[in-house]
């Protein structure tokens, strides 16, 4: 099964030069944690997630609308191919601690995303518990190797 048979689309995404508060409301309206970020081209720069934003609102002492999106976005995205097999997602988001990876068409630009729910929720449909390689063992597997706790950062807030 490749990326493009179960990959989330279409996908909201922004740019660099919107605020954190048009991200909020993109997640919000679309109900989830992390937006893409594209340049005019529709080509994948950045990544920022809900967490992102409110620790870039925590660190600046700002408001949302006052803080550019590209502040708070991480700049290095791991990032799947449609025509990549499932396994190969699921390999990255397990080597990247990551719950979503964008995807990418054939010219590098943002196709869709996949993430753990769609995993999740493909596995679950499934009768036998298996679906192309996928199971819920490797799912289960996959959110652990996630979830693993990162280095703790120290930031001085005087």
């Amino acid at each position: 099964m490749n990326v493009s048979e179960l990959m989330t689309t279409p996908v909201n995404s922004c740019g660099c030069d919107d605020n954190l508060q048009r991200a909020a409301q993109l997640m919000w309206e679309g109900d989830c944690g992390a937006i893409p970020v594209v340049d005019g081209e529709g080509r994948l720069v950045g990544m920022v997630t809900d967490r992102d934003v409110c620790m870039a609102a925590y660190t600046r002492g700002q408001a949302l609308w006052q803080i550019p999106v590209s502040v708070a976005m991480a700049n290095q995205v791991s990032r799947v191919n449609e025509s990549d097999r499932i396994e190969v997602a699921v390999d990255v988001m397990r080597s990247a601690h990551v719950h979503r990876v964008p995807v990418l068409d054939g010219d590098g630009r943002l196709a869709g995303i996949v993430s753990m729910n769609d995993l999740a929720r493909h596995v679950q449909r499934s009768p036998s518990g298996k679906t192309n390689g996928l199971s819920s063992g490797t799912i289960a597997q996959t959110l652990a190797a996630i979830c693993e706790p990162h280095a703790r950062v120290q930031i001085d807030a005087s």
